[in-house]
Parts: C-alpha cells; sequence; structure tokens
C-alpha cells in the first residue's frame, strides 16, 4: 500500500465512452446501458476486478450500481452493499465535524492546536507556537507526509503523534503544500479533546447516523465475518492480478479507517449537494461547509500534479477536499488509497452532481479516467480520450523510475567491497522519530528489521546495502564508517540513525 502525495494530488477524472448519454444537467437522465459501457470499458482497459458507481443529480441517485467481482476466481459480484475501506476519503467526514463543533462554538478554525492538545510539538519554534486546527486539516504545517511511520506500524496512533516534534520542516510553516495524513490524526484528537468524546463516536452521533448510513464501520475489528465485503487486488510488476491480504485497522483513525458501502455514500453525496441539509434538518452552517471548500494551500501545477490535470488552470487544497477547475468547471474531489482498494469522490456543486467510485485494484487510475468523463458529458463539455490520458501518465511514471533505477545501475561499483566485515554492521540504530532499526547477520546476508517490516539486503557498493524483498524492496541503507573503521550510522527512508 502507498498512499503517498502523488495520489491525492491526481483527482482529475475520466473515459471517453460518454457519448452518447444525456446530462442529468439538463432535462434527462443519463442512458443506464451508456453508463455500463463506459465502467466496463474502463475495468478491461484497467483490469479491475470490481467496481461500485455512484452518480447523484442534486437530490436524486441516478446510479447505484456494483460492477464485476469482489474476488478475483470468485463469481459474487460487487454490489451497492460491499463494504470497502474509504481510506483516504475519511479526511472529508473529519473536516466537515470540525466545522460542525465551530458551529457549536466547541472550536474555531484557527485555534492553537496547543490549546487542546498541549503535549503537540513541531520541531520548528515558530510553527510550534503557531500551529492551529486550520493548518493540520489544510496540510501547510511544513511536515511531509511520512506515512511509514504510521502504515502498519505496530504502534499507537497517538505514539505516531508525538513523534512529529522530531520530525524537520520540509519547507517554511505555512510555505506550501504537503499533504500529511498525520495531521488528520492530530486533527481528530483535537477534536476529541474539545468535546472529550472519541472522534469516531462524534462521527456516527453528528455526520454517519442523521444520513441514514447504516453499514459505517471505523475499525476492520468491528466488522462482521459474514459481511459483504470486497477483497483487494495489486498488478504485480509481472502484470499479474493477486489478492492482498486486509490492511488490518484496529484504532478508529481520522485519517482513513472509515469502511463504506455504496449505499451509505449515496446519502454522503446528497448531503453534501444540499449544501448540509438532511431531511430538511441543517448539521452544518453554510459558512462552515463553504470554509471546507474554500481554498487553504496551494498545490503547484507542475510536474504529476499537471500531468494529471491537464485542464485545470488552478488547484488548491481546502479543508478534507481538493479544489480545482475543470475545463472551467469547479470541483471538489478527494481519493484513497488502501491495501488493495482505490476510492474517490468527486463533486460539482454548481452543478447539483456528485460521483462516488469504490474498486478493488490498488492505486489504478481508472476511478479518474471514469469520473473525468462523466464531468465532460453531464457539462456538455468536448470528449476526451481519459483512458489512454492516464495510461499515457502511468507508462511516463514508470519510464522514469526505470530510467531512474538503470542510471543507479550503470555507477554502480559492484566491485567495491564493504570497508568492514558483515558483522561489523549489525546491531540497533535509532532515530528520536523512526524508533529503533535493527541489523541482523543470517548464513552470510544482512537483513534489516524496522517496524513491522523484515527483509533481506544485498551487498550494492561499498558500504551501501539494497533491501532486495519485501513492501521495502529497492530502498538502500547507506552506512556511516568512520575513519577509526567503525559503523557510527545509516541512512535509511531518508533518515539517518546513529547506531546505539
Amino acid at each position: 500500500m502507498r498512499i503517498f502525495d502523488s495520489l491525492l494530488i491526481s483527482l482529475a477524472i475520466s473515459a471517453a465512452s460518454l457519448l452518447n448519454l444525456t446530462s442529468p444537467c439538463q432535462s434527462a437522465e443519463p442512458e443506464a446501458a451508456a453508463i455500463d459501457r463506459v465502467v466496463e470499458n474502463a475495468m478491461k482497459a484497467w483490469q479491475v476486478p470490481g467496481v461500485v458507481l455512484v452518480v447523484v443529480h442534486k437530490d436524486r441517485v441516478l446510479v447505484l450500481k456494483g460492477y464485476g467481482v469482489k474476488r478475483l476466481g470468485d463469481p459474487t459480484p460487487m454490489s451497492p452493499d460491499t463494504l470497502v475501506p474509504l481510506a483516504s476519503c475519511t479526511k472529508a467526514f473529519t473536516a466537515t465535524l470540525a466545522g460542525m463543533l465551530v458551529d457549536d462554538g466547541v472550536l474555531r478554525w484557527d485555534d492553537l492546536v496547543q490549546r487542546h492538545l498541549p503535549r503537540f510539538r513541531l520541531s520548528d519554534p515558530n510553527a510550534d507556537a503557531l500551529v492551529s486546527l486550520r493548518d493540520l486539516l489544510a496540510h501547510r504545517t511544513g511536515v511531509k507526509g511520512h506515512d511509514l511511520l504510521w502504515y502498519h506500524a505496530p504502534w499507537s496512533i497517538d505514539e505516531t503523534i508525538a513523534r512529529v516534534e522530531h520530525l524537520p520542516l520540509e519547507y517554511p510553516f505555512r510555505g506550501g503544500f504537503d499533504y500529511s495524513s498525520i495531521m488528520y490524526m492530530a486533527a481528530g484528537r483535537v477534536i476529541s479533546a474539545a468535546t472529550d468524546k472519541p472522534w469516531e463516536r462524534l462521527v456516527r452521533d453528528r455526520i454517519t447516523r442523521p444520513l441514514g448510513m447504516k453499514s459505517v464501520h471505523f475499525t476492520t475489528t468491528t466488522i462482521p465475518r459474514d459481511a459483504d465485503r470486497a477483497t483487494g487486488h495489486i498488478r504485480r510488476a509481472n502484470g499479474r492480478i493477486e489478492t492482498l491480504p486486509e490492511y488490518a485497522m484496529v484504532e478508529p483513525n481520522p485519517a482513513g479507517s472509515m469502511h463504506v458501502t455504496a449505499r451509505d455514500l449515496a446519502a454522503w453525496l446528497k448531503f453534501q449537494l444540499a449544501g448540509g441539509v438532511v431531511n430538511k434538518r441543517r448539521l452544518i452552517s453554510e459558512a462552515s461547509l463553504k470554509e471546507t471548500r474554500t481554498p487553504q494551500t496551494i498545490i503547484r501545477l507542475e510536474g504529476l500534479a499537471k500531468r494529471m490535470n491537464p485542464e485545470t488552470r488552478s488547484l488548491s487544497y481546502g479543508l478534507g477536499w481538493i479544489v480545482y477547475d475543470h475545463r472551467g468547471k469547479l470541483v471538489l474531489a478527494h481519493g484513497g488509497v488502501m491495501d488493495g482498494f482505490r476510492t474517490q469522490i468527486t463533486l460539482l456543486p454548481e452543478e447539483g452532481l456528485g460521483f462516488a467510485l469504490l474498486n478493488n485494484l490498488h492505486e489504478t487510475r481508472m476511478n479518474q479516467a471514469i469520473a473525468n468523463s462523466l464531468i465532460d458529458f453531464c457539462c456538455d463539455l468536448p470528449p476526451r480520450d481519459w483512458n489512454a490520458h492516464f495510461q499515457a501518465v502511468v507508462k511516463e511514471e514508470e519510464a522514469e523510475k526505470t530510467a531512474e533505477r538503470k542510471s543507479r545501475a550503470l555507477h554502480r561499483q559492484p566491485g567495491v567491497k564493504p570497508s568492514l566485515p558483515l558483522a561489523a554492521y549489525t546491531g540497533e540504530y535509532s532515530h528520536p522519530a523512526y524508533g529503533t532499526a535493527t541489523i541482523k547477520e543470517a548464513k552470510g546476508k544482512l537483513q534489516v528489521k524496522w517496524s513491522s517490516f523484515q527483509a533481506p539486503l544485498e551487498h550494492w557498493q561499498r558500504d551501501e546495502f539494497r533491501v532486495s524483498d519485501g513492501f521495502l524492496a529497492d530502498r538502500f541503507i547507506d552506512f556511516a564508517v568512520t575513519p577509526q573503521q567503525s559503523v557510527a550510522g545509516m541512512r535509511f527512508l531518508d533518515q539517518s540513525f546513529e547506531k546505539k
């Protein structure tokens, strides 16, 4: 699983077969057979086992349908009642809940975090003194993602948050965008501290229950064994699609632990399109809802962000939503990736239009391809083959990675042996935020153990070793050997560890 920054910046979406539809933004409703062709063609193009699609126009659910299967090799179909991890699309629920508490006077967007979480710290003194709830929700603290501090971590969310004070800022405080799920975990703790109630209970009481979302789970431990669930899949380097084990979530996580059905998401879309009203009852003020949709942090349109959004002039992060224009239309969107799954939610509030796409293939761009096509058709925009566009982007990314590997291999000096016997590199290495990594020797090879990961190492050159297998494969460890021929530390995961 890799829920990293590029996945959330890449929120434009597509597939050009929607040409025969009639726009729901006009008088008629879309033709079901045409939508079926779009989804089925996209599934084939991206080799996705199963998809659930929700299309809402104002207060009407136009499409609520499953396609394909929950698990390869099993004919059981995906359905509107199949549970799927919402992943980072959970963040919009956390930001919306914060807005409700702002309405109550319990919180303010610009409350200092330390007012509610005195132990929360940032390494930069100025940032530490000024960081607010808004900063956490808008990804502008200056701390980059550091996803490995929570992904499959054997420690708690509170421990992850506590480690933030040892992380340097990547750019000046409030000086740029760097997506961080950890900051949403901290925002959830701010909410809990201000109300003396768990985040998940508040989401249920204030949002999911009033909306009639009946199948929401906040951890994997509460999901019944016989529940209607999809299995995650991944495309391996050889092109083969394989199943992935479930990502266990034992703690409710404000950044991404919600599990929902498409039927539930239909209610969420209608609520958002109705401006925060359900059954004539307002759950969040217009002002607070608008604040979540207001650009807070600019995302520079360059590199991957530009390639993923070729029809966009302005890209920003609001509070739980990415805010951008697509061919002149205002769009709010967010994506999510969890082991074996990809989710995406897209709103066009001025058009009264919303989509939710849930699928069971890891990191696929298919969701983006289908959704961009839906936007183009429903808003009567010129068609574009978005499947082809995003497949070209993926190929370009893969080519860049291949070129990087080839360049590294070209400059490799495998004949240069390690400075010391392998036993000299063994031991424990520590980092104030990343904790302890252990290097062991077994059968003439070194191994690394860190967090919940354990992997073999192969000698690369000099005192540099490569992780040769597992989730951390192709990462490098560069040991620092002193003039006295002892090991002082190592560079691993872009962090400097000191030998104990």
